[in-house]
């Protein structure tokens, strides 16, 4: 029960309720394998009666309120963090990450500005520069932590946009391929770009950004009077696992003075093992480079990161003249001298405390460890390509790269594109409410196709094989 003091329990009470939802989490996780990854897609009509509720004037005994969490809504949310959730990109997470997320809402951390956290600042600046010298930055890089790589995406363009063109111009002109991330259309228009300035440079047959296409639009752009400025190339697509030809890109950037920008949201972080280096090969030459520690570093959402090989171009694109300077921040700025304000370096003041989850997990288990975890994603993306290469009902459209593998159902080759092309979407709905597994379809070159992303370190072969062996099934019934 309540003590005296408004919103706050009893020693005995806090112990009893944290014991609760503790165990409530602990159940979640060890027995993540045997829940369904998937149910039923519930309507608003049902969600409604499940949940709508007046705003009470008295409270109700927390634990009632975990139970119906744990009845009502955790079960219909999609498990990115299953095992055998191989849709968009998985969201595996590690225990000790999920308790550095408990321990930072119970501190409240606020890491805007040195004044409030030195430590949990220097906390990030570390975790930072672990990942910059992984990325293979200079020591003059530097970064910030984010939500995900929308947030990244935008705060990498905004950037560029400040170091290439002194900031808004009508002529500015950046470019992407036709596989970049939906993020960077909707950063790109928040910033105040409109559409005609974000060009979309096809790619080629490996869905990879055609360096002839792009050299020919910049050769235009520049007859027609624009300011190309910035070059966004995919550092592991999340349609494919594509990874761009970082070198000749990098190449063009350098010749022409644009900004090199690498979404690797996805695939940034397979570095860290020779296949995903060698693949990545030329990321080190990016002027930014987009990182998600919530997909292949195995952290909890939220948690991006930007990277940057000029620290000095987020303060210039982000710390305010001092015209525009807040009164109520006085205290904060006369001090400095080396400390860093990380609200200069990015969009927000007020910042939670994300770095901490991965700086306590890569201490606690060790780079090693996470080496063997991105290994597996490679590895079963690979089997998965294996499985369906041996039924000749399967057609491989992209084969295993990055953890991806994309494919579509031939079925006995009585069926047309189209007639193939219409099943596609029932089939997903059909996988979804069978609860097994979780495999979805994206679309290339205007037309499905299904996708497997593999990278929980705990998937195994013989639950990629039984998953993809029911994905077959309902292929076969459905016609």
């Amino acid at each position: 029960m309540p003590d005296s003091t408004p919103l706050q329990l009893s020693h005995a009470d806090m112990k009893a309720l944290g014991e609760y939802a503790l165990s409530a989490a602990m159940r979640h996780v060890e027995t993540l394998r045997d829940q369904p990854v998937s149910r039923r897609l519930l309507s608003r009509e049902e969600t409604e009666a499940l949940l709508r509720v007046p705003m009470p004037e008295h409270g109700t005994d927390p634990r009632q309120l975990i139970d119906q969490l744990v009845r009502d809504v955790f079960p219909h949310v999609l498990h990115a963090d299953h095992p055998r959730f191989y849709a968009f990109v998985p969201s595996p997470t590690n225990w000790v990450s999920i308790l550095a997320d408990l321990l930072v809402s119970a501190h409240n951390v606020f890491t805007g500005h040195w004044l409030a956290g030195p430590t949990a600042s220097q906390v990030e600046l570390v975790v930072v520069d672990w990942l910059k010298s992984l990325c293979g930055l200079p020591e003059s890089g530097g970064g910030i932590m984010v939500s995900g790589g929308s947030m990244a995406n935008l705060t990498g363009v905004a950037a560029a946009r400040e170091a290439k063109l002194g900031g808004p111009d009508e002529r500015g002109t950046l470019y992407c391929s036709d596989q970049t991330h939906s993020s960077m259309a909707k950063g790109v228009r928040l910033l105040g770009f409109r559409r005609e300035q974000r060009r979309t440079v096809p790619t080629d047959d490996r869905l990879r950004l055609s360096v002839p296409a792009l050299e020919a639009m910049i050769r235009d752009d520049r007859a027609a009077g624009r300011r190309p400025f910035c070059v966004v190339a995919n550092g592991g697509t999340t349609n494919t696992g594509a990874v761009d030809p970082l070198h000749e890109i990098a190449d063009v950037c350098e010749r022409e003075g644009l900004w090199m920008h690498i979404d690797g949201a996805y695939g940034a972080a397979a570095v860290i093992v020779d296949r995903g280096r060698e693949a990545l090969r030329g990321m080190e030459r990016a002027d930014s480079i987009t990182l998600d520690p919530h997909k292949w570093l195995f952290q909890p959402y939220e948690i991006g990161c930007l990277l940057v090989r000029d620290a000095r171009t987020l303060r210039a694109a982000f710390r305010l003249n001092d015209d525009d300077h807040a009164d109520y921040l006085t205290d904060v700025v006369r001090h400095i001298s080396d400390e860093v304000n990380l609200y200069e370096m990015g969009p927000q003041l007020t910042r939670s405390f994300k770095a901490v989850k991965l700086w306590l997990s890569l201490r606690a288990f060790g780079l090693s460890e996470f080496r063997r975890a991105v290994d597996v994603g490679f590895d079963m993306a690979d089997e998965a390509e294996r499985c369906l290469r041996e039924d000749s009902r399967w057609e491989i459209v992209t084969p295993s790269q990055m953890g991806v593998v994309t494919f579509r159902w031939r079925g006995d080759g009585s069926l047309s594109d189209a007639e193939r092309d219409a099943r596609t979407p029932h089939v997903v709905d059909a996988m979804r409410e069978d609860g097994y597994a979780l495999i979805m379809s994206t679309q290339l070159k205007g037309r499905p196709a299904f996708r497997i992303c593999a990278i929980n370190p705990a998937t195994n072969a013989q639950e990629i094989r039984e998953a993809i062996r029911r994905l077959a099934g309902f292929a076969e019934r459905l016609g």
